[in-house]
C-alpha cells in the first residue's frame, strides 16, 4: 500500500470495502480505460462489476437493501475509482446524489418505491440543475412546472446530466409558482420532480427527449445529454418530499455530497498523476542518471505528493463534517477547489516529468491530461466555489463593531 493519501481511524469493514474496490480497480478498471476512453465507449463490463461488488446501494440503508455506508466511505471509494478512470466514478456519482436526496427528502412512498431498486442497480439516477443559459446560476432557471389537476406539465430545456442517456430515474429541478405569489424569492418557488424514464436517446417518455451525447474533450464513456420536456406529464406524487416549493434546498444539500465526490475525483487522479510520475521519472535516463536523481524532478515530485497529501486530508474532512451532521458547505467548497486546482497541477507535472511522451496517446497521462480540467468546472466552478467559501467566512466572523 502507497505512503500517500492514508486515512486514519477507518473501520475493518471500510478498510474492507476499500481493498476490494483498489483490486477491482487495479485488475478491471486501470488495464481497459485509456482503450476504452479513446473510443469514447461507456465501460458496461465494469458497471456490472461495480453492481456485482454492491457499490450502487453503498449509501442507501440497509433497511432498503443498501450497504448504509457513510459518505466518507463512499468518498474514499470514489477516490480510488477515478484513480482508475473518472469517468466510472462520474457514473456511479449522480446515482448517489438522487439516493441521498431521495433518503433525506423523499417521501416513505417514494423511498419504498425508489430506494431498493437504487440499491440493486436496477434504477439507475442523474440529476438535472443546469440550463443552457444559466451555468452556476440557478435562480435563473425557466424551465416550468404547471399543475394540471393531479399531474404537472413540465415544459423546458435542460443542459449537462452526466448519465442523461443511461439512466432510469432524473431529479430535474424547475421553477413552479403554485402556492408561491408572484415576487416569491426565486429559490423559494422550485420544485424537484422525480422523472421516470426509459434509457436511451430519443424520445424516451412522452413529452421528454434526451437529443444524444454531446461531445466532450475529455470525461468520456460517460454519456453527457441535454434533455428537453415539451409537455411532459408527472404525477404529483412524484414531486420529490411531496412539497413543492422545496426543491432549490433539497438540490443545495444533494449538491454538497456531489462537492465532496468532486474533490475526491481529484485525489484519485492527481494520486494517478503522481504514481505514473514517480514511475517514468525512475526509469527514463538522461545525462546517464535517472530523471528522478535530477533535483529538478525531485522538487516537482516533493511538490505533487504534498499537494497529493493535503487534498485528500481536506477531502476526508468534508465528508467526517457531512456524516456528522453538520453543515458542511464551507468544508466541501475548500475541498473541491483545493482538490480539483491541485489535480489540475500535479497531472500538468507529472505531464512534464513524461516529456514528449507526455503528449503520446499511447501514454496514460494524456488522458489524464484531457480529464483533469473538467473538475475545476463539475459540480460548480472554482470561481463559485470561492464566492461559497467567502460568504461563509464572513458569516463565520462577522465583525462586532
Amino acid at each position: 500500500m502507497a505512503r500517500l493519501a492514508q486515512t486514519a481511524g477507518l473501520t475493518d469493514i471500510q478498510r474492507e470495502i476499500l481493498s476490494t474496490v483498489r483490486d477491482f480497480v487495479d485488475k478491471e478498471i486501470i488495464p481497459v480505460a485509456t482503450e476504452l476512453e479513446h473510443r469514447d465507449e461507456y465501460p458496461q463490463a465494469i458497471v456490472d462489476g461495480l453492481k456485482e461488488l454492491g457499490l450502487f446501494g453503498l449509501m442507501i440503508p440497509e433497511e432498503y437493501g443498501g450497504l448504509g455506508e457513510s459518505l466518507l466511505t463512499y468518498a474514499l471509494c470514489v477516490e480510488e475509482i477515478a484513480r482508475g478512470w473518472m469517468s466510472v466514478s462520474g457514473i456511479i456519482n449522480t446515482h448517489f446524489i438522487v439516493a441521498y436526496m431521495l433518503k433525506q427528502h423523499g417521501t416513505q412512498e417514494q423511498k419504498d418505491y425508489f430506494l431498493p431498486k437504487m440499491a440493486a442497480g436496477e434504477i439507475r439516477g442523474a440529476f438535472s440543475m443546469s440550463e443552457p443559459g444559466l451555468g452556476s446560476d440557478v435562480s435563473a432557471i425557466t424551465s416550468k412546472a404547471v399543475r394540471d389537476g393531479d399531474e404537472f406539465i413540465l415544459n423546458g430545456q435542460k443542459m449537462w446530466l452526466t448519465n442523461g442517456g443511461t439512466s432510469s430515474l432524473v431529479a430535474v429541478l424547475v421553477r413552479s409558482d403554485e402556492g408561491h405569489p408572484e415576487g416569491t424569492a426565486p429559490h423559494k418557488s422550485m420544485t424537484t420532480f422525480l422523472v421516470e424514464k426509459e434509457p436511451g436517446f430519443g424520445e424516451v417518455r412522452p413529452g421528454l427527449t434526451i437529443p444524444g451525447k454531446i461531445e466532450k474533450m475529455g470525461y468520456k464513456g460517460v454519456d453527457t445529454t441535454e434533455l428537453i420536456m415539451d409537455g411532459l406529464r408527472i404525477p404529483a406524487d412524484r414531486v420529490l418530499g411531496g412539497v413543492t416549493g422545496r426543491g432549490f434546498y433539497q438540490m443545495m444539500d444533494g449538491v454538497e455530497v456531489g462537492r465532496v465526490n468532486v474533490a475526491a475525483r481529484g485525489c484519485g487522479v492527481a494520486q494517478r498523476a503522481f504514481e505514473l510520475g514517480v514511475q517514468y521519472a525512475q526509469q527514463r535516463h538522461t545525462f546517464g542518471k535517472p530523471i528522478a536523481q535530477h533535483q529538478a524532478i525531485q522538487f516537482k515530485l516533493a511538490e505533487m505528493a504534498t499537494k497529493v497529501e493535503a487534498a485528500h486530508a481536506m477531502m476526508v474532512n468534508a465528508a467526517r463534517k457531512k456524516d456528522s451532521g453538520e453543515r458542511n458547505d464551507l468544508e466541501a467548497g475548500m475541498a473541491k477547489y483545493l482538490a480539483s486546482e491541485y489535480c489540475k497541477e500535479v497531472v500538468e507535472d507529472a505531464f512534464r516529468i513524461h516529456g514528449g511522451y507526455g503528449f503520446s496517446k499511447e501514454y496514460e497521462i494524456e488522458r489524464l491530461y484531457r480529464e483533469a480540467p473538467m473538475l475545476l468546472i463539475g459540480e460548480g466552478t472554482a470561481e463559485i466555489q470561492k464566492m461559497i467559501i467567502g460568504r461563509r467566512l464572513l458569516e463565520e466572523y462577522r465583525f462586532q463593531g
